[in-house]
This record gives C-alpha cells, structure tokens and sequence, in this order.
C-alpha cells in the first residue's frame, strides 16, 4: 500500500495527457500575461515617480524652492501614472479577450464533442 506522500510524487512526475481544457487555460493565461505585466511595471514606476516628486517637493532631496516646484509637477505626474493604471489594465485585458475569446472558446467547444 501507497503512502499519501508515494502517491503525490507519482501523480506529479506522471506524463498526462494535455485535454482540452489545459489548452484553454494555457490560452488564458497567454492572454491575460502581458496585461498583468504591463499594470505591475506601469504601476511601480508610477509610484517611484510620485515618491521621487515627493521627495523633492517635501526638500528630502534637495534644499531650494526651485525643486520643491519641480517635486510637485513630478508628484502630480506620479499621481496621474497611479490612477491611470487601473483603467488601462482594463482596457488591455478587453482587448486581449477579444482577441483570445473565439480560441478559447473553440477549445472549450472540443471538450463537449
């Protein structure tokens, strides 16, 4: 008789077989990657943007009332960066399901046949 441990290493070094539905969730993961991606690094930079903004205009950085102005336009431009990346991933991922939907959806017809 099998320990539960004998049996998960079996079952996760067997080969299976790729059915119809693996193929649409590799789809939906291919469609879904690069919006994701794209939110994280937009997202980050938008606040390293607003940080360094913050920075210069709280005169972290630099001590003159030049930057402090400076800080406040690139904290402003953070700012839109950051509200900005939310609709932008949606608009993305809109794009990508539609592109993506007829092959998924086409896989997941397979599946019933």
């Amino acid at each position: 008789m099998k320990t539960i441990t004998e049996e998960k290493l079996i079952n996760e070094y067997k080969i299976k077989e790729k059915t119809n539905i693996d193929e649409a969730l590799m789809l939906d993961k291919k469609c879904k990657r690069p919006a994701y991606i794209f939110s994280y690094v937009f997202g980050i930079i938008g606040t390293l943007v607003l940080g360094v903004g913050m920075c210069l205009a709280m005169k972290v950085i630099a001590d003159s009332n030049l930057y402090m102005a400076i800080g406040v336009i690139v904290g402003l431009i953070g700012i839109v960066m950051v509200s900005i990346n939310y609709p932008l991933f949606n608009l993305i991922m809109k794009k990508r399901k539609e592109k993506y939907s007829s092959a998924i959806l086409l896989a997941l017809a397979k599946k019933n046949n």
